[in-house]
């Protein structure tokens, strides 16, 4: 009887904890159930273990999952030198900081094209993709970025609407404090230091991090 309540007691810790935690990051508010329309109630459902909107009029669970960013590291090679080119955001958040070209990924289709896509909408640039690169979760703001090596086909890129400028950047002359989101500035960091090992006769490799802080918070380079 003891062992019982102590572990009722301990499975009703964890939900709390659960609760207080979704709470505190929720991203999505929900009034009314787009199912029946009626108000939603936020809860534990039967045989789950943290609290989502529900519908008690009708029943429907409202999930809430991860967000995907993909986005790609186009890359230009000339006289044994690289460059990437980057884009100076023309939107919020981080409005005038330098980033690479990513952004949510869209219904009916792959990650692959999300990458390809973005880099057009966000560059103008072609590029011919290469392997995944890099795989970052972001769990405070609920989000998965991705990046993809990419080759540019040619240098006619231009800014799109969500981007002020875009520009060619040597590792030495990247905007280090001025780069949007501590995933990108991570992104970078590793894939310069592939590049020095690719030189040596290295590979390029697969990089998972995870982000525990928020993505507006800066890092020096």
């Amino acid at each position: 009887m003891m062992r019982s309540a102590t572990l009722a007691a301990t499975r009703a810790s964890f939900v709390m904890l659960l609760a207080i935690r979704s709470t505190a990051t929720i991203l999505f508010f929900m009034k009314y159930c787009s199912e029946c329309a009626h108000p939603v109630s936020f809860i534990v459902p039967p045989d789950d273990n943290r609290p989502r909107y529900v519908c008690t009029h009708c029943g429907a669970i409202h999930y809430q999952n991860p967000k995907m960013v993909i986005g790609s590291i186009p890359v230009w090679e000339s006289d044994g030198h690289i460059s990437v080119l980057l884009c100076k955001r023309a939107i919020e958040p981080r409005h005038g900081y330098w980033t690479l070209p990513a952004g949510f990924m869209e219904n009916n289709e792959t990650t692959e094209q999300a990458a390809i896509r973005e880099t057009v909408e966000e560059a103008g640039a072609n590029i011919a993709l290469q392997p995944l690169f890099s795989l970052l979760n972001v769990p405070q703001v609920h989000q998965v970025h991705l990046f993809y090596r990419a080759t540019l086909l040619d240098l006619d890129y231009m800014a799109g609407t969500e981007s002020l400028e875009v520009a060619m950047f040597r590792e030495s002359e990247i905007p280090w404090h001025d780069i949007a989101f501590p995933t990108v500035s991570h992104t970078l960091k590793l894939f310069f230091s592939d590049h020095e090992k690719v030189r040596r006769g290295g590979t390029y490799g697969f990089h998972t991090q995870d982000i525990m802080k928020s993505l507006r918070q800066m890092e020096p380079g």
